[in-house]
């Protein structure tokens, strides 16, 4: 996957779109990731010892992949993600405005 936990992305399809947001988790084998305030839904929980209440909470679900691409800050645009390789060294880099992803070694 290409896009990684901790990622600026923005949603291009369903009913969140357009939302600029964080990856809170990727889910590889699935090929979904959730996004921080996407997808929202409503979970009844079972009284417990971490939680003694029980109720109704929100609860982020997971979003396909391809409904989501990597925000290009410089760009101000989602943008495709490509690689640059120098010697040993692979990192991410958008494809609108060419700078390397945040959060990648350099």
């Amino acid at each position: 996957m290409k896009i990684k936990k901790g990622d600026k992305v923005q949603v291009i399809a369903g009913a969140d779109k357009g939302t600029v947001a964080e990856v809170k988790a990727v889910l590889p084998k699935e090929n979904k990731v959730i996004v921080e305030g996407v997808k929202i839904a409503k979970k009844h929980m079972k009284p417990s010892n971490a939680n003694p209440d029980g109720g109704i909470v929100d609860k982020e679900m997971p979003i396909d992949a391809s409904n989501v691409m990597l925000y290009d800050a410089k760009a101000k645009k989602p943008s495709r993600v490509g690689f640059k390789v120098d010697g040993k060294k692979k990192t991410r880099i958008t494809k609108k405005s060419g700078t390397a992803v945040k959060g990648d070694k350099k």
